[in-house]
């Protein structure tokens, strides 16, 4: 099935490298310049096709303003779009509003311990979650999707599927997300656009 994956916009975390994860963290202004972006190119990707698909995003505010700007932008109605809650980023637990540099100095084991196996790393916290856990979730998304979509949700949501599309864990792990590109999923394999 045919999708188009955007990521959120830049938030000020984003920016100072920060985890996310959950936290309802707001656009800034370059992430609401990346949203515009990506709507005007996916108008022209999509053209007159665009009433054959399905528009879903992560609950989170993040991805929800990013929706609706890309929405604007392609000349839609900005709320006639859904949410799925399996769409949510993965939790990092206790670490979500640290930078690494920070965790570096209050766990440095624990970090070092992501180093070597960061696919499979649940951070400190009741709520954490590893990439192999989300990719459940986004598993579950991706068979229930029926016809071509434009999903907005968050960089953990990328890893896991890149590796659900056949990367290995490692690479999954660490390919870096843009937040101004678009990726194509289809039944032959992923590329950014």
């Amino acid at each position: 099935m045919l999708i188009y994956m955007i990521r959120h916009g830049q938030t000020a975390w984003n920016a100072e490298g920060r985890l996310q994860g959950q936290k309802d963290i707001p656009l800034n202004d370059t992430g609401r310049q990346q949203a515009a972006g990506n709507g005007l190119a996916l108008k022209g990707i999509l053209g007159k096709t665009v009433s054959d698909f399905d528009f879903v995003a992560s609950p989170l505010g993040r991805t929800r303003e990013t929706m609706e700007i890309l929405r604007r932008a392609m000349d839609l109605p900005p709320l006639a779009y859904r949410t799925d809650p399996r769409l949510v980023e993965l939790s990092f637990g206790d670490w979500e509003g640290h930078t690494l540099a920070e965790l570096r100095e209050s766990t440095p084991e624990r970090v070092e311990e992501r180093g070597r196996a960061k696919w499979n790393f649940i951070p400190p916290g009741e709520a954490a979650e590893s990439y192999e856990i989300l990719s459940w979730r986004i598993g579950s998304f991706l068979a229930d999707v029926t016809r071509p979509t434009v999903c907005v949700s968050h960089g953990g949501v990328f890893r896991a599927a890149f590796r659900l599309y056949g990367m290995d864990e490692e690479e999954a792990a660490n390919t870096p997300i843009h937040q101004d590109r678009i990726l194509r999923l289809d039944g032959t394999g992923m590329n950014w656009l």
